[in-house]
């Protein structure tokens, strides 16, 4: 699939059918994640791959309130048969930025004019949102509640200074699933949002090519 093509189609999948995921599809999302890029190549990012029924059911009732609760988002969501967490690690940024060749040696957090940990792990987890595309398959990015951050630690073994980001769910989208807020508001175009030059100078929209003409 060419890129565009990629991010065109890339939404939010919310209901999954009951077909498994080709382990291979996920090795591959693993493989472009850590091809994201990190400030100092610090790399300080993981990733917990669960699969299957089994494993599947125990991070929804780690991560869940009331793991008997019933709504149209997590009865959706727990058809996924794949979930993956991607989690960033703090320590490995500050450790890097006090190397010789960066020389933070204080290792002072606030060094940093935001948490690039977080940043970096971020855009690991869209690229696996992208192969997903990529794939034919579906997938979406959520987070898990703070107050079942321990209990989430608890069930899989997760060391104190790694800090999931969210957690992704996989598999092949089901037919008339929920569609989300992007059914509900308009995606803004660049000419909202881009300012050239100066802020208060918004894009305007370039014209369709015409006839004889080439699109840049």
């Amino acid at each position: 699939m060419e890129f565009r093509e990629v991010v065109r189609r890339r939404h939010m999948v919310r209901r999954y059918t009951d077909e498994p995921v080709d382990p291979g599809a996920l090795d591959r999302m693993l493989e472009h994640a850590v091809r994201a890029p990190s400030a100092g190549f610090s790399q300080g990012w993981a990733f917990l791959r669960l699969e299957g029924p089994a494993e599947v059911t125990r991070f929804w009732r780690a991560t869940s309130p009331d793991p008997d609760a019933s709504n149209a988002w997590l009865d959706g969501m727990r058809t996924a048969p794949a979930v993956i967490v991607p989690l960033s690690n703090r320590e490995a940024y500050l450790d890097r930025y006090a190397e010789p060749d960066k020389g933070w040696t204080d290792r002072d957090e606030a060094r940093w004019p935001v948490p690039y940990w977080h940043v970096d792990t971020g855009m690991a987890a869209l690229l696996i949102l992208q192969t997903c595309v990529d794939e034919g398959l579906g997938a979406c990015f959520f987070g898990i509640p703070p107050d079942r951050l321990a209990a989430f630690r608890t069930e899989f073994g997760v060391p104190a200074e790694l800090t999931p980001i969210g957690a992704i769910t996989v598999g092949h989208p089901a037919p008339n699933g929920a569609t989300g807020s992007a059914a509900r508001r308009t995606r803004r175009g660049p000419d909202q949002v881009v300012h050239h030059g100066r802020w208060g100078q918004l894009t305007a929209p370039r014209a369709a090519p015409g006839p004889g003409r080439t699109p840049r």
